[in-house]
């Protein structure tokens, strides 16, 4: 039997969960049995089996764990709504005279769902639905139309309520409330580049997307009142948050608790609210799935000191801070393409944040910063979820041209990064001036 010290332990442990992972197990029964291996070598059979038991109990009766399927059910709940439709529409109203202005409308009724929403992929879905049809029947480029509802969704992790952000709050021992608040100012940042993107990309050639004209003031401001269910959720959970009314979970249950009684006024049926209670039961089990199984990992890098190890390593290299986080960065990008967002930051936050808090940058910035680098991974080859997504509803779409329609898009998600690491004020400016 071969003896390892307690880092070498952990360092194989690590190798083993990539490579199971690489296999195409799933992260949560990966870092479930390697973590349970590692455990009962380092503590024996009975202390390791008692250490793994708690994990299970110890995270479902974490309070701020239940924010997550109050989030979940705003956004199915606004889906059966049928908001997105009312959000597209006005979008298209108010900026559709612009250059590609069917592909910013999507930027802004995307980035409006998203405040309603808790799930890229739903998001991707939807508005694979509502707008591609619109942009194409305008006569817009198909990459275009695809790549912009592909990039738009992503902003749905950066917009609350977003479980990104809520995961990495709790594994940080970060305010949830704070983080969720601090999301609203680089999401909108986000849209803005998109926008800028677009145009640029459309005034310079026209034939990707010409502009929609023809609607009348009238027409425009008739089209608000369909925005005002997202206006309300948006007042209620921002808010609330930002000035301590409520916590994350009160406000997302006051969202949702409004949300509902719109749908009930938009007709909905016992049948949809019953799969939007169904699809909310289901996301949320996967999600606490992959958090016991990640966190029995991550116990187990704990006990062989690997977190405390690397952050000291890192810190005593001679190297200036910005050129580590740069490479936190790349690797951020790397394990995006291959890992989900929730289970990968589990598996890497206890590990990469003590590095992150030696070096001094703020650990809300730093959230912000992870859950936009996970936007680029989920647009990115060779898994690229979001784009099968849109593939999923838009077969007709080949993925290859939608992998093109997306690069100027994550050309403009580096802009914005670069943006918030050079002006880390836009992240946190609205945390701090409400402190």
């Amino acid at each position: 039997m071969i003896d390892l010290e307690p880092l070498q332990l952990g360092v194989v442990g690590c190798g083993l969960l990539i490579g199971l992972c690489v296999l195409g197990v799933r992260i949560a029964f990966a870092a479930a049995i390697v973590g349970t291996l590692g455990l009962i070598s380092v503590l024996g059979w009975s202390r390791g089996i008692s250490a793994i038991g708690t994990i299970p109990h110890g995270t479902t009766s974490n309070y701020t764990l239940s924010v997550l399927p109050m989030f979940i059910l705003i956004g199915y709940l606004a889906y059966y709504a049928r908001i997105t439709e009312a959000a597209f529409e006005a979008a298209r109203r108010w900026f559709g005279w612009m250059p590609g202005g069917l592909a910013v409308a999507t930027v802004y009724a995307v980035a409006g769902f998203s405040a309603v929403s808790g799930a890229n992929t739903a998001a991707a879905a939807v508005f694979a639905k509502v707008a591609i049809p619109e942009m194409l029947k305008a006569g817009y480029n198909r990459r275009l139309a695809a790549g912009v509802v592909a990039a738009g969704a992503t902003l749905d992790s950066l917009i609350p309520p977003s479980a990104l952000l809520v995961v990495y709050g709790i594994i940080v021992e970060e305010s949830v409330g704070k983080l969720l608040v601090a999301g609203f100012a680089p999401g909108i940042f986000s849209a803005l580049v998109y926008t800028a993107i677009i145009t640029f990309m459309c005034r310079r050639n026209p034939s990707l997307g010409r502009p929609i004209r023809g609607f009348t003031w009238g027409q425009r401001f008739a089209s608000l009142p369909g925005t005002l269910p997202i206006v309300l959720v948006i007042a209620i959970i921002f808010y609330s948050m930002l000035f301590g009314w409520a916590t994350p979970t009160e406000a997302g249950a006051l969202g949702a608790f409004c949300i509902f009684v719109i749908a009930l006024f938009h007709g909905l049926k016992r049948k949809e609210l019953t799969q939007a209670l169904l699809e909310t039961a289901k996301l949320t089990a996967m999600i606490f799935t992959v958090i016991w199984g990640v966190l029995i990992f991550t116990r187990f890098l704990g006990f062989v000191g690997l977190p405390k190890a690397l952050a000291e390593w890192v810190t005593e290299l001679n190297m200036p801070p910005m050129v580590i986080m740069i490479a936190i960065y790349l690797l951020y990008l790397l394990l995006g393409t291959i890992l989900e967002g929730i289970g990968m930051f589990l598996l890497t936050l206890p590990v990469i944040f003590p590095v992150v808090q030696a070096l001094g940058f703020d650990p809300i910035w730093f959230g912000i910063i992870l859950v936009k680098l996970n936007g680029i991974a989920t647009l990115s080859p060779p898994i690229g979820l979001v784009v099968f997504v849109v593939n999923g509803v838009r077969p007709d779409i080949p993925v290859r041209d939608i992998f093109r329609g997306i690069g100027p898009f994550i050309i403009a998600d580096i802009i914005t990064i670069a943006m918030l690491t050079a002006f880390p004020e836009i992240v946190t400016f609205i945390v701090n001036s409400a402190s």
